[in-house]
């Protein structure tokens, strides 16, 4: 399986890839205010990607449970300066994380080839256009509501049925629009209108999505829920929590981890995929042996 992003195949294979997150924002729930300024912003990118990472997805809007939206010119204030740097830096992969088709339009322009749209193309009715017009790599997230309204009381039946059900909506709305199912990858959106239970059942359903014949991208990094499961409350005190989560969504069939801490997540990363890939082959021998 490969992602097709612009000029840029990317071979899904047996070790995930990593996904830094670089935001450029004054509010986003982790890092925000820490990589506000071009110099800090760059430097950031350039450690992430010498650390490991594949990507390097940038913000500039927080998405975090109760944001404000901002403004598509503030948006581009923030976060192009900084695609034009880092897209000089050799072997950098950019990934533009954003709702709005303006921004992903002129971030493209800019240097990026993936456009992670937390709305999956339904935000912004220009937006599949734009992933359509520039063969860009799209990922499709699940979310209820919107960043402000996403908390309040959201509720399934069976939750990984549920958004797997509705990424196979999106997936095949994709295709109408002229997308090429080749540069589409597919988020639970983890952590986005769900409960810490949720959450839970999600990683562990990860595989009924997986299913549906893309890659599947998983983000639990420093989450509120991995806070609520282990008591800590400091989102930059999650590493641990969050390498947890990594490893068992890797168990479950993510093939792409969107991360804070590339270098612990890579390392992480490798454990796993070592593990699963002796596990499968004892399947395996298991079940010849019974046939």
């Amino acid at each position: 399986m490969h992602w097709q992003c612009r000029q840029d195949r990317l071979i899904i294979g047996a070790q995930p890839l990593i996904m830094g997150i670089l935001n450029a924002t004054p509010d986003s729930f982790s890092d925000g205010g820490s990589y506000l300024s071009l110099d800090a912003a760059l430097a950031r990118g350039r450690e992430m990607l010498a650390q490991g990472a594949d990507i390097i997805d940038i913000g500039g809007e927080s998405t975090r449970p109760g944001a404000e939206p901002v403004d598509a010119r503030t948006e581009m204030g923030r976060v192009l300066p900084v695609i034009e740097a880092l897209a000089t830096v050799p072997g950098a992969r950019i990934s533009i994380d954003t709702a709005k088709a303006e921004v992903a339009r002129e971030a493209v322009r800019a240097g990026a080839c993936i456009i992670n749209d937390v709305t999956a193309l339904e935000g912004d009715p220009q937006m599949a256009a734009v992933v359509r017009e520039t063969g860009a790599g799209v990922v499709l997230m699940h979310m209820r509501g919107t960043p402000r309204t996403m908390q309040d009381n959201p509720q399934y039946g069976d939750v990984a049925g549920e958004v797997a059900d509705w990424l196979a909506t999106r997936l095949v709305a994709a295709g109408v629009s002229g997308i090429a199912t080749e540069a589409v990858v597919l988020d639970p959106g983890i952590g986005f209108g769900k409960t810490a239970a949720h959450n839970i059942a999600l990683i562990a359903g990860l595989d009924r999505i997986a299913r549906l014949g893309r890659p599947v991208l998983a983000g639990m990094s420093r989450k509120r829920f991995i806070g609520v499961l282990s008591g800590v409350e400091d989102a930059d005190d999650r590493l641990a929590g969050s390498l947890a989560a990594l490893t068992a969504a890797i168990l479950h069939g993510a093939s792409i981890l969107r991360v804070h801490d590339v270098a612990e997540s890579v390392q992480a990363a490798r454990v796993a995929v070592a593990v699963r890939e002796v596990f499968r082959e004892h399947t395996e021998q298991q079940a010849e042996a019974a046939a």
